[in-house]
């Protein structure tokens, strides 16, 4: 009986170890499958294939075409340099021609008027002085000729009556009639040329009155167009000014006082800016895969329409960017100015040319690329074209071969298998201890 116990207590004992041993066996296979898994999902096998290089952009809506809403112009006859808006409807209101639009601070516009107001009242005093003095003037003028003629007529009566007198005396009422006559002769000429003078003097008067009078009621009625409406119907689109889009406030030059856009919306574009790496690659007629962010499951087909000249300078930036328009190859009414959108530029499209992922490209010594292959090699490879995902590998791996998307774990520090045909086309030092850079880092 004892025996028995015993052998079936060492019976037990081998069947623990035994179990155990299995444990760590199928814990062997589990680990070598989990590991094997991982490298399959971090191994990838070069082939051939299409190769498309596209630009990605962003950019925004904006109608080529359209009416442009402008603040009284003529406003700055008056040395009103700046107008600050006051009232804005929102942006994207539908409005009807003639529905308000926009309101423009009076105050300084007011003022100038009021100064010339005051001015118009001086000139209407003098003008009505001038009136006065010069019927004054001209009456006293016609009186005299009259108490002139009077004189001339009596005298003509006396030489007359004195026919029988002795011939002094005639000759004394002859001499008398004779300067009668005269005076009245200068009486008339004086009141000829003092009715030319007041004429004068009244045109000139009148002319500046009159000047200030329509400089009083074209002001008046500028102060009308301070109040914007619209001059047709359409949608209103703010006007960006010093790259910021109008608001309540915003102050606008007189000599461009452009508030609102009312825009075409079939001659609506997309305005993008490429920087000045890319834009040698692009041309005019190229083909673009247009997405937008209010309506993300769209895309639109468009074409590069204008390409500018100059570049600009990005904001915190010393690069600069140029200006693209991309006209939309068919019109969709769901489009509207300042929408945000997205771009893919077809640059280049090759054929048939061997590509990897861009983040399986490594770096060392600023001057190599190299990938790690399935083998366990760090090799050298010189780099064509590349996307935003994906580049051409001109040399150094075959079609087919595995290499790793990512750094793997028996890296270790080994030397980069170099190319001959990069030989003097690199950094002459020797190479150092490898670095852990890579595109995707």
């Amino acid at each position: 009986m004892i025996l028995s116990i015993k052998a079936i207590t060492a019976k037990k004992g081998k069947w623990k170890i035994g179990l155990v041993i299995a444990l760590i066996f199928v814990g062997g296979i589990i680990g070598v499958y989990s590991f094997d898994q991982n490298a399959g999902e971090n191994l990838f096998s070069t082939e051939k294939g299409d190769f498309k290089i596209e630009i990605k952009t962003q950019g925004e809506l904006e109608a080529l075409e359209g009416v442009e809403v402008l603040g009284p112009q003529e406003a700055r006859k008056y040395r009103v340099k700046n107008f600050t808006i006051e009232k804005l409807v929102p942006e994207g209101t539908v409005v009807k021609k003639g529905d308000f639009i926009a309101s423009i601070d009076q105050s300084d516009m007011f003022e100038k008027l009021e100064e010339r107001r005051l001015d118009l009242e001086q000139y209407q005093a003098q003008f009505e002085q001038v009136q006065l003095d010069t019927s004054l003037i001209l009456r006293e003028e016609r009186d005299n000729i009259k108490n002139l003629e009077f004189t001339v007529q009596e005298q003509e009566l006396i030489l007359e009556q004195s026919q029988f007198e002795p011939p002094a005396i005639v000759e004394r009422n002859r001499q008398r009639l004779e300067t009668a006559k005269r005076e009245l002769f200068q009486g008339r000429e004086r009141y000829a040329m003092k009715t030319l003078q007041e004429a004068a003097r009244m045109r000139e008067i009148s002319s500046k009155y009159t000047e200030h009078k329509e400089k009083v009621q074209e002001m008046e009625a500028i102060l009308e167009e301070f109040d914007i409406v619209a001059p047709e119907d359409g949608m209103v689109i703010y006007r960006k000014y010093k790259r910021k889009k109008v608001v309540e406030g915003t102050q606008i030059s007189s000599w461009k006082p452009v508030i609102v856009k009312l825009p075409n919306l079939k001659s609506i574009h997309s305005i993008t800016q490429v920087n000045e790496v890319d834009i040698r690659k692009i041309e005019k007629g190229m083909q673009v895969e247009i997405t937008m962010d209010a309506m993300p499951e769209k895309k639109y087909k468009g074409t590069i329409a204008q390409i500018g000249n100059v570049g600009q300078s990005r904001s915190n930036s010393d690069s600069k960017v140029f200006e693209v328009v991309i006209q939309f190859d068919e019109f969709d009414p769901l489009l509207r100015p300042t929408m945000t959108t997205g771009h893919k530029i077809l640059a280049d499209h090759k054929e048939d040319v061997l590509q990897v992922p861009m983040r399986a490209i490594h770096v060392e010594n600023d001057s190599i690329n190299f990938v790690y292959t399935a083998n366990g090699k760090k090799q050298e490879v010189m780099l064509g074209e590349d996307n935003s995902e994906n580049v051409i590998i001109e040399k150094g791996l075959a079609e087919g071969e595995k290499i790793h998307l990512t750094k793997p774990d028996w890296e270790n520090n080994q030397l980069v298998e170099l190319l001959e045909e990069l030989d003097g086309k690199r950094n002459p030092q020797e190479i150092p201890e490898p670095l852990a850079d890579s595109f995707n880092d």
